[in-house]
């Protein structure tokens, strides 16, 4: 078979390019590639690719020159059958026990499995820990094609980093790391993805060390902000505010940068699971990885507790006060909903029997009520609240004014008896003082 040659393929336009899983990362690459080569967008939510085809993205990751692309999308996997190089992007979740839930995955082998044909590279970028892609993936693939991996086709990862609604850190301006099961498969690889990758691909020597790579590195940015959220608490402890000790901190040239927070989306939350569910079937239980996740699993009970503590402190009644909370994606200024910790802030109020009103316009209502039970109230129809929790920086809120945070709140309400919950700190310090609201920041 001539692999060697699927780059030339794909250049001069006798090949074609599939994406298996058109989300927040399958959906950048797939119109990215297009702008090069002829790709064929597959998913298998008819909904989705219809609304594509249409010309809207409901990830908001590429907004309006979705009308513009050349990406052919489809519902109907046997497209498959005339690409010759695969990208295999579906989402990569975790089972309730934390357990990596490889379902997505498995279902993805056994579609692409189906309509292989001989001569395919077939590149997963999905997260998955070191394994999973040589050890589940090619005899899922092998066992419904027919075709044996390595001499029919062959197969690499390039672990995906993609971050959800960051319109500086694109696609083509993230360094790509690339793996391939032998050295000509990782050379291939790598050539297709220069295509569309400025700032340059990094090959490693194998697919397990490229699967570890992913996984690590948000294992690493969870371990830092579980760090921070225990500050956060100490700092709260001390009645000290924690964003002052940070900006010391951060004075010092060796300083990491990093915030207290709630921890979701589908990388920094998940990954370290993945991680550490590996390490464990070898016989080593984390030390760190493990606790942190638990400290950053945490956090939404502590916003809901100080909050509850606040209300209690400026003479309200939690069980009948009207609790606002503004955000419910896991991130500011992006639709994506994904293991948003918001959630749990929301079902510890419901613990002491506060249903809180959320309100959040980036979300999809939809989404909210299928995957959290959450129903999402439209701003102009928020009630007058005693508390509102600012649970996400979105630059609307991040943009209110005292006077205009002030406005949601009952307007027979004494001043020192508003309570706001800024997690983000996202206002100053000084205008909060000078509001006389009772406060309380992450």
């Amino acid at each position: 078979m001539e692999f060697d040659k699927i780059y030339d393929g794909l250049i001069d336009g006798r090949e074609k390019l599939a994406l298996v899983g058109l989300g927040y990362v399958g959906m950048p690459i797939a119109v990215e590639f297009a702008k090069h080569v002829k790709v064929i967008g597959f998913d298998i939510n008819e909904t989705r690719v219809n609304e594509y085809k249409n010309g809207i993205d409901s990830t908001n990751e590429i907004g309006d020159n979705i009308k513009n692309t050349t990406v052919d999308f489809t519902a109907d996997p046997a497209r498959l059958k005339e690409a010759k190089f695969i990208i295999v992007a579906v989402p990569t979740p975790v089972n309730d026990d934390n357990s990596p839930n490889l379902r997505p995955v498995k279902g993805a082998c056994r579609m692409v499995g189906k309509n292989l044909t001989s001569g395919t590279i077939v590149v997963f970028e999905s997260t998955v820990y070191p394994g999973v892609t040589e050890d589940i993936c090619i005899p899922i693939i092998e066992r419904e094609s027919g075709l044996k991996c390595g001499v029919d086709w062959k197969i690499g990862y390039s672990p995906e980093r993609i971050n959800p609604g960051d319109y500086i850190h694109r696609l083509p301006t993230i360094v790509k790391v690339v793996s391939g099961m032998d050295e000509e498969s990782s050379r291939e690889i790598k050539k297709v993805y220069d295509i569309v990758i400025k700032a340059g691909t990094f090959p490693v020597s194998n697919i397990k060390t490229a699967e570890a790579v992913k996984v690590v590195e948000n294992s690493q940015r969870d371990i830092n902000i579980a760090f921070m959220n225990e500050i956060a608490i100490i700092c709260d402890k001390l009645g000290i505010d924690t964003d002052e000790v940070l900006a010391g901190m951060n004075t010092k040239w060796n300083a990491l940068g990093f915030k207290p927070g709630l921890v979701g989306g589908h990388c920094i939350g998940v990954d370290p699971y993945y991680l550490t569910n590996a390490a464990e079937k070898l016989g080593y239980h984390s030390q760190i990885i493990l606790n942190g996740r638990q400290v950053n699993d945490s956090m939404g009970a502590f916003v809901a507790d100080a909050a509850i503590k606040e209300m209690i402190e400026a003479g309200l009644a939690p069980k009948k006060a009207t609790v606002v909370i503004l955000g419910l994606t896991f991130k500011e200024n992006c639709p994506d909903t994904r293991n948003s910790k918001v959630v749990d802030i929301i079902n510890r109020l419901k613990e002491f029997d506060i249903t809180p009103v959320v309100t959040d316009s980036w979300a999809d209502p939809f989404v909210a009520e299928q995957e959290y039970g959450v129903e999402l109230v439209a701003w102009q129809d928020i009630p007058k609240a005693d508390c509102v929790i600012v649970a996400v920086g979105h630059s609307e809120y991040r943009a209110m004014s005292m006077m205009q945070i002030k406005e949601l709140f009952k307007a027979e309400t004494a001043d020192e008896e508003k309570v706001l919950v800024d997690v983000k700190s996202l206002y100053r310090m000084d205008e909060l003082r000078a509001s006389r609201m009772r406060f309380w920041r992450l």
